[in-house]
């Protein structure tokens, strides 16, 4: 499915999948992402959550991409949920993780007007307590992982939709030199590490993206250290703006670099193979754009799989707005990202349906798994899926399906109701099985 950088353990085994479409395979491109952007000097990362940093989800986070983000962890909610107590544990893993797997790792996000401590919000300071606050936590943070991080989002999201300021603790609080004096600060804590501001809805040439690039340039007189700006680029499908070449460029001409450094294309549930073509279209399209500018410095997308994406609790009723679907299988965004990188794929044709194997759970002596039946451009009114075991496992119970095992094959079918799976669906069966020794995944095929 992908090329690997090193061997893949028992519990990465365990944890993958075995995809056999009714088509050929679906597989990712024949150089893992990273490295095609690596060869065109550009950084192609992704946010990660620390606690699903093994299995596939391990082996794809460092396979595929040369950067990571965490995306709560750095946090000061997370950090530090009461004054003077901290919790560095997730951070750290990520930051270990990525070292292990030579990635740079980008820190996200000191100053926010979200996911900050109660005892922060709370709180009641003068101006001059609040400017200690947050020089200390700078310090503290940006000096714990001094020489390790590539970048930070120092300050995040300052902006109003129109330009103007949001009103936030430290905007209320220091007025708009807070900004200034948080970039300060992140420098004297690690003179290495790349600095930026990073907001959302900024992507294209609009009041807000202006104010954006006034601050900046503003900054940039006066001597204040600023390095780039971040671009989040949550967006929808078929509105990735005009003008975001452009706007990349503009920024690019004052003598920073740009990053888009949350970038997910989200779609109206159920997805179907006229989203997902427009979706590869619009990923192409953000790519693209950062390959045209040299100081794009490269593209993070906000979680690779639709089963770590923050959009379908935020956005009800929208969702699949990640490179790989939830089984982790490559989408057409995924081949887009590759093509517009220089890489050559086989992306599987459109209109197939696919059966997607995983082990969900692990014990001595047994186990339980679980198969999802997925079409896309392609509808079923019944299925059936085989499989051989190639290590003595048996199948005790079954779930959702009619299973039967004969030796080392297995064959299930549908119950009698849920044998139809809609062009965009899926339904899912499971069961109980024994093991001894090992339990590598086996392929699947759907008959």
């Amino acid at each position: 499915m992908r090329s690997l950088r090193t061997g893949l353990s028992l519990v990465s085994l365990l944890s993958g999948l075995a995809l056999l479409a009714l088509a050929p395979t679906a597989s990712a491109a024949d150089v893992p992402l990273r490295d095609l952007a690596a060869a065109k000097g550009k950084v192609m990362g992704t946010a990660v959550t620390g606690s699903k940093l093994t299995g596939t989800y391990g082996d794809l986070a460092g396979t595929q991409f040369n950067s990571l983000t965490p995306g709560n962890a750095m946090k000061w909610g997370s950090v530090e949920p009461t004054r003077g107590n901290y919790n560095w544990a997730e951070a750290d893993q990520i930051v270990n993780f990525a070292e292990a797997h030579g990635q740079q790792v980008r820190g996200h996000t000191l100053l926010w007007h979200n996911q900050n401590p109660g005892w922060l919000t709370n709180g009641t300071w003068t101006g001059a307590q609040l400017s200690q606050l947050m020089n200390d936590h700078i310090a503290l943070e940006v000096g714990r992982y001094k020489g390790r991080l590539k970048a930070w989002d120092v300050v995040n999201e300052p902006f109003n939709e129109d330009g103007t300021y949001r009103q936030t603790l430290w905007y209320d609080g220091l007025g708009t030199g807070y900004i200034a004096q948080a970039l300060t600060a992140a420098r004297a804590a690690d003179p290495a590490a790349r600095l930026y501001i990073n907001d959302y809805n900024v992507e294209g040439v609009n009041a807000k993206s202006t104010a954006l690039y006034n601050l900046v340039k503003s900054l940039k007189e006066q001597g204040v250290p600023i390095d780039g700006v971040g671009l989040q680029a949550h967006l929808i499908v078929g509105q990735v703006p005009s003008t975001l070449q452009q706007n990349i460029q503009r920024f690019a001409d004052l003598g920073v670099d740009v990053t888009i450094t949350e970038l997910d294309i989200r779609m109206t549930l159920p997805s179907d193979s006229t989203k997902l073509t427009q979706q590869a279209a619009d990923y192409r399209a953000v790519m693209n754009a950062c390959v045209a500018v040299a100081r794009c410095a490269g593209v993070t997308v906000w979680g690779f799989t639709d089963s770590d994406s923050w959009i379908p609790s935020t956005f009800p009723g929208e969702g699949a707005a990640t490179p790989y679907d939830e089984n982790y299988a490559p989408k057409p965004a995924y081949y887009a990202i590759a093509e517009a990188l220089g890489g050559t794929t086989t992306p599987p044709p459109t209109g197939a349906c696919s059966a997607a194997y995983s082990v969900t759970s692990q014990w001595d002596t047994g186990f339980t798994g679980q198969v999802r039946i997925s079409c896309s451009g392609a509808a079923l009114s019944s299925w059936k899926v085989a499989w051989t075991y190639g290590a003595g496992q048996r199948i005790t119970q079954a779930w959702n399906a009619t299973c039967i095992q004969s030796g080392t094959a297995v064959s299930c079918s549908n119950a009698a109701y849920n044998g139809t799976v809609p062009d965009g669906g899926s339904v899912t069966f499971g069961f109980n099985a024994s093991w001894s020794g090992s339990n590598p995944p086996p392929a699947v095929t759907l008959e």
